[in-house]
């Protein structure tokens, strides 16, 4: 009996081996296209596979029972009950081909398989033997499941078509699990005739009256499952596959170092139509200045995920080159860089928000900035100068920079192929450089995380903790100041919807080139672009008129996408404070100042001192005039007078709005806490060529002073050079011999300062 037992269960032991052996997954054996999807599941794009078919690896859970139903019920009723073959059906296919002259197939779905899989030739009695050989072994290898999911992602639908994964959305523009009854019994028959060119050829329709006849006998039915399957063919052939946010999944797909079978990416397919339908609309109404093209990013600022990229208007437009990807461009980006400039002068303790800034005519040794407009606002409160874009205060701010300089913390940044710091200078400030949309919408990405500098990410991933290259002081402030930045349709009215903070800055690139809007709407970081990829100008590209309403369009759809999505307050951290400030002069007030305000600060950074603008004069009564000590209420008033510096009050005349000016000062009330004169001419670092034969050639002398100051000496060493009053202006000097000279000036209450001069003559 024993070796009875042993015959019988070797076969048993065999299989049983033959099964639980490590083996690959039948897909493994099969060319697959690359999918992309968004994290909502919908599929952006499939690539062709490496033998130039469209497949599509569905797993049989994400097929709807329907589906699989009626390939069952159309090929093989007794799949989940037979080894491989079906002797029955391969006697009655034998005798009808052979006997009645009508050919009819027997194989079974693991047959087909096999057929498929291994590409053999099954016409001939030896093909057919092997094809049975290898649906035995396939049986004995894999699951059910398994074979009948391999052969659903194998089945031809025509053309360069394979499986349900493919074939579900090239004629109902659906994923397989969304099929329904009666395009499930559509499907199942195309692979009967895959050549033929259209649905509506005789032996298809007559193919899916009798599955669908078939369907109605053997299972219980609806009379909606009727109607569906008694309907006409529900099908739209020739639908193409998914092309969607192309420049993003080039990107993906060019940047894979393996060739995945699926990709799922952090991309919200309804975001990106929303952002996409935003452009179209725009251009269409703008096109007429020139406005064709624009680049827009959006990233989740809580995880920097990307969740709509597109890299040009039209990605199919050639007239455009619609296929260049902006996203990924390298490109001046004007302005935007200034709240990362006044962000590092908060945490380097240069500014507060209410610092006043001098928004005038200067030089910065060869480099003399210019506002956009030509204008010049004086004295300006740091957080106006960034909301208006004043150039003079950012370069300024930016030459206080240390450790690191602006330069150094892009570099830090990882803002790629930045020339040398001595190519850029102080222009860096002002766009000089150039990054990409990705490079900046992580820059203000760090400003929403804190200071936090994160990657980009398009793949799912867990959250990189990111280096910190700001304080969250500094951040928190930075974007307080940006959120007072007034929309450009502001027009006072109420909103129509709850509205989403929005933080942003423009920017303008030199000569029109590009138009920026960058910013952080709620939970998004947006930034957009409107340009020409040529490099060509328009006096339209401007920050504030052209990217800026495109840009709020945009976060005003994401805003009412995402309406129920709940945005908490900007949360001040714990190193913040609020103090209030003289409101003229931006420093603790003193006894004297007349206004008041609050601003941020942070205690041990930024700096605060005593305003000395405001400051009172004894005044006799009997002449008017200043008195010197000592004061008696009987012969004495005070009045309490703003001292500005020369320069300061020369820009409020300019400007059409003087201001009432200290009188002179006696020698007895001297004020020693005076600013000293600042130099503003001759400029530093700069030789200066004089042609010999021009006698009329000079080198001006200027300087600003505080308001107390009447007249200035100027000294070419230690030689005076000559005398003037304040209000004379600059004051001519021809060298009398070339070299190095220091010049100093003095002013009438002893304070001076000095420079060193390069001359040189010439023929």
């Amino acid at each position: 009996m024993k070796p009875l037992a042993v015959i019988a269960a070797a076969p048993l032991a065999i299989l049983l081996a033959v099964r639980v052996w490590p083996h690959a997954p039948l897909s493994a054996r099969i060319p697959l296209s690359t999918t992309v999807y968004s994290a909502d599941h919908q599929l952006l794009r499939a690539t062709l596979a490496s033998d130039d078919q469209y497949r599509l690896w569905t797993p049989l859970s994400q097929m709807s029972p329907a589906l699989t139903g009626a390939f069952l019920l159309k090929e093989d009723r007794w799949f989940y009950w037979h080894p491989g073959l079906n002797p029955t059906a391969i006697a009655r296919a034998t005798f009808r081909t052979y006997a009645r002259k009508d050919r009819q197939g027997g194989s079974t779905i693991t047959m087909q398989l096999a057929r498929l899989l291994y590409h053999q030739n099954t016409r001939t009695a030896r093909g057919k033997l092997r094809q049975i050989a290898t649906a035995l072994w396939l049986e004995a290898r894999y699951s059910k499941r398994e074979i009948l999911e391999a052969y659903l992602n194998l089945v031809p639908f025509g053309g360069n078509v394979q499986g349900v994964g493919a074939a579900s959305r090239i004629y109902f523009g659906k994923s397989p699990e969304r099929v329904t009854l009666g395009e499930a019994v559509t499907l199942a028959v195309i692979p009967q005739s895959p050549t033929a060119r259209t649905l509506r050829e005789p032996q298809l329709l007559k193919a899916r009256a009798r599955l669908a006849a078939l369907y109605i006998h053997t299972h219980r039915t609806s009379d909606a499952d009727r109607r569906q399957l008694e309907s006409p063919i529900p099908a739209r052939p020739d639908q193409p596959m998914p092309w969607l946010a192309p420049h993003f999944v080039d990107q993906l797909l060019a940047a894979r170092s393996t060739a995945a079978p699926r990709i799922d990416t952090t991309l919200d397919s309804a975001l990106q139509r929303t952002v996409e339908r935003q452009i179209q609309r725009y251009i269409d109404q703008y096109a007429d200045r020139g406005i064709h093209n624009a680049s827009v990013l959006l990233l989740d600022s809580r995880d920097m995920a990307v969740k709509a990229w597109i890299g040009s208007a039209a990605y199919w437009n050639e007239s455009i080159d619609g296929q260049v990807d902006g996203i990924l461009a390298k490109r001046s980006p004007g302005s935007t860089l200034k709240p990362i400039i006044y962000a590092m002068a908060l945490d380097q303790g240069v500014l507060h928000p209410r610092t006043i800034l001098r928004d005038l005519p200067s030089s910065f040794g060869p480099f003399t900035p210019e506002n956009f407009d030509g204008r010049f606002f004086g004295p300006i409160p740091a957080e106006e100068a960034l909301i208006r874009s004043r150039n003079v205060p950012a370069v300024w701010v930016t030459t206080q920079l240390r450790q690191p300089s602006l330069y150094e913390f892009l570099q830090t940044a990882g803002v790629s192929r930045l020339k040398s710091e001595s190519f850029y200078g102080l222009a860096l400030a002002l766009g000089g450089g150039e990054l990409t949309m990705e490079e900046l919408a992580t820059l203000y990405g760090m400003l929403a995380n804190q200071g936090v500098l994160r990657p980009i990410t398009a793949v799912p991933s867990s959250l990189p903790d990111g280096a910190r290259l700001l304080s969250p002081e500094a951040a928190f402030i930075t974007l307080d100041m940006l959120r007072h930045n007034p929309r450009p349709d502001d027009d006072g009215s109420p909103a129509t919807h709850t509205r989403w903070p929005v933080a942003w800055k423009t920017g303008t690139s030199w000569g029109f080139r590009d138009a920026w809007t960058a910013g952080v709407v709620g939970p998004y970081v947006l930034v957009v672009w409107i340009g020409d990829f040529t490099g060509k100008g328009n006096p339209a590209f401007v920050g504030v008129d052209a990217a800026a309403p495109l840009f709020f369009r945009i976060a005003d759809a994401v805003n009412l996408l995402h309406a129920n999505e709940h945005v908490s307050a900007l949360d001040s951290p714990p190193g913040v404070s609020k103090v209030a400030v003289c409101a003229e002069s931006g420093d603790l007030p003193n006894a004297w100042c007349p206004h008041t305000v609050e601003t941020w600060y942070i205690p041990g950074k930024s700096p605060i001192r005593v305003s000395q603008l405001h400051r009172p004069v004894a005044i006799d009564i009997g002449t008017g005039r200043p008195a010197c000590p000592p004061y008696s209420p009987q012969t004495t008033r005070f009045e309490v007078f703003e001292f500005w510096s020369s320069d300061m009050l020369k820009l409020f005349r300019e400007a059409g709005m003087p201001r009432r000016t200290p009188p002179p000062l006696p020698a007895c009330t001297a004020d020693d806490s005076a600013d000293g004169p600042r130099i503003a001419s001759p400029r530093l670092a700069v030789t200066y060529t004089l042609r010999r034969a021009r006698p009329d050639a000079v080198i001006a002398l200027e300087a600003g002073v505080a308001a107390d100051v009447q007249s200035l000496f100027w000294f070419d060493g230690a030689a005076l050079i000559g005398k003037t009053t304040v209000r004379a202006g600059a004051f001519p000097w021809r060298p009398s011999a070339d070299g190095a000279h220091l010049i100093r000036v003095i002013d009438d209450h002893g304070r001076s300062a000095e420079r060193d001069v390069q001359v040189q003559f010439s023929r």
